[in-house]
C-alpha cells in the first residue's frame, strides 16, 4: 500500500490501516464483458482453485423474455464434451480387451463403413477417436428441419458416407463427428446395449455426476434447473430459443447435457486415473497437433491439451452446440474451470471464452 512520503520512517508513528477498495473477480469481468459487449444472454462458470475449492459465477438472464437469473451451475448441453465420456468408454473396453484400438473399424461393423474412397477395413478404432480416420464430418451435410426432429445414427453415417474422405486413413488430422457416430455404433456392438447406458453406468454414476445424462430418445427438455439457450439473429431481433431440442443429430458426438461443477469433475477424475488404467489414459494423452482447436492445441483420444498463458497446459475438450457453448479443462496441479455461454457465438467471441478459461486458470 502507499503511503505518505516519510511515515513510515524510524520512530515515526504508523499511519491508521487503510481498506483497499475491493477488486472486482477477473473471471466476473470476463463474464460480465461476454453480455455486456459481445451480446451474449447469459453465461455461467464453475472455477476450482489450487485449494480445492470451487466458485460458481453468473452473468447476464437466463431467459431475456422474463428476466430469470442464470443459475448458477445449472445444465446446458454440452455439446462435443461428449466425445471425451465415448473415448472413455471405448478405451475402457479396450482395457478389457473387447475392443483392439489398433484394429480395424470392420472388426466390429463388417460392410458398414464403405463408400466411394471409404473402406472400413483402412480406418482403426484410434483414428475414430483422433479425428485421423479421414471421414467426411456429417453435420456439414446435416439439414434438420425443426427442433423436434429425430434421427438415428446409421442416417447420420450414410450422409458421411455418401461423401468421398478428406484425405486418406492416418494421413492428416481434421475434425469430423463422424468418427465419433462410429465408435458410438462400435460400442453398442461390442457390449449389445444403447450407449447411453454404458456412458452412465461406466463414467456417469462412477464417479457420482449427479446432474450430468444422455438424454433418452425423444427427450426435448433440459431436466434441472438451466440458463436457455438461443441462436442469435439478426441485430434488433431477438433472439431464438432453442433450449427444448432433439439433440439425436449429436448422439455420441454432443449429446450430453451436464453442468461445470460436473465437467470439472469428470475431467479432473480423468486425468487423475479415476476411469483408465495407466496404460489407456497414457494413449489417450498421446496428442497430435490440432491447430483448429486454437494455437498450439494438441488433441488425444477425446482429449485435447492447450498452453496456457501463464506457463503449463490444461486439459478438456470443449462443446458447441445450437443454444450453448462451453470451454474449460483441468491442470496437472488440480485446478479447473469450466465456462459456458447460452448461444453458439462467432468465431471471435468463442476466442474471448477460452480467454476466459485461461484468465480463470491462471488467476
Amino acid at each position: 500500500m502507499a503511503v505518505a512520503a516519510g511515515a513510515l520512517a524510524l520512530g515515526a508513528p504508523a499511519p491508521p490501516a487503510l481498506a483497499a477498495p475491493p477488486r472486482a473477480d477477473t473471471v466476473q469481468q470476463r463474464l460480465d464483458a461476454l453480455v455486456a459487449a459481445d451480446g451474449l444472454p447469459g453465461a455461467l462458470a464453475t472455477v476450482r482453485g489450487r485449494d480445492g475449492r470451487s466458485r460458481n459465477y453468473t452473468a447476464g438472464v437466463g431467459e431475456p423474455a422474463t428476466g430469470a437469473k442464470v443459475p448458477a451451475d445449472g445444465q446446458v448441453r454440452i455439446g462435443s464434451n461428449t466425445k471425451a465420456f465415448v473415448a472413455v468408454v471405448v478405451l475402457q473396453l479396450v482395457a478389457e480387451g473387447r475392443i483392439g484400438l489398433d484394429a480395424p473399424v470392420d472388426s466390429y461393423l463388417p460392410g458398414l463403413v464403405h463408400g466411394e474412397g471409404i473402406d472400413g477395413r483402412l480406418i482403426t478404432v484410434r483414428q475414430l477417436l483422433q479425428h485421423t480416420s479421414g471421414l467426411a464430418d456429417y453435420t456439414t451435410f446435416l439439414d434438420v428441419s425443426g427442433p423436434e426432429q429425430y434421427f438415428e445414427p446409421r442416417e447420420l453415417l450414410d450422409l458421411a458416407l455418401a461423401h468421398p474422405p478428406d484425405f486418406a486413413p492416418g494421413t492428416g488430422w481434421k475434425y469430423s463427428n463422424t468418427g465419433y457416430l462410429v465408435a458410438g455404433l462400435i460400442v453398442q456392438k461390442v457390449t449389445g446395449r444403447p450407449l447411453g447406458e454404458q456412458i452412465t453406468r461406466r463414467v456417469i454414476d462412477r464417479i457420482g455426476l449427479r446432474h450430468t445424462y444422455f438424454p433418452a430418445q425423444g427427450e426435448l427438455m433440459i431436466r434441472e434447473r438451466h440458463p436457455h439457450g438461443y441462436v442469435l439473429g439478426e441485430p434488433g431481433r431477438p433472439p431464438l430459443d432453442i433450449t427444448e431440442m432433439d439433440p439425436s443429430w449429436a448422439w455420441a458426438a454432443g449429446a450430453v447435457v451436464s453442468t461445470g461443477a460436473d465437467l470439472n469433475r469428470f475431467f479432473a477424475a480423468l486425468i487423475g486415473g479415476e476411469l483408465l488404467p495407466p496404460a489407456q489414459l497414457a494413449q489417450m494423452r498421446t496428442t497430435v497437433p490440432a491447430p483448429y482447436l486454437g494455437p498450439g492445441a494438441r488433441y488425444g483420444l477425446g482429449l485435447a491439451s492447450r498452453p496456457l498463458p501463464c506457463g503449463g497446459l490444461f486439459w478438456g475438450h470443449g462443446g458447441s452446440i445450437p443454444g450453448y457453448l462451453t470451454r474449460g479443462g483441468v491442470t496437472e496441479d488440480g485446478r479447473a474451470a469450466n465456462i459456458a455461454v447460452t448461444a453458439a457465438p462467432s468465431a471471435e467471441v468463442r476466442q474471448r471464452v477460452a480467454d476466459a478459461v485461461d484468465a480463470a486458470l491462471c488467476r
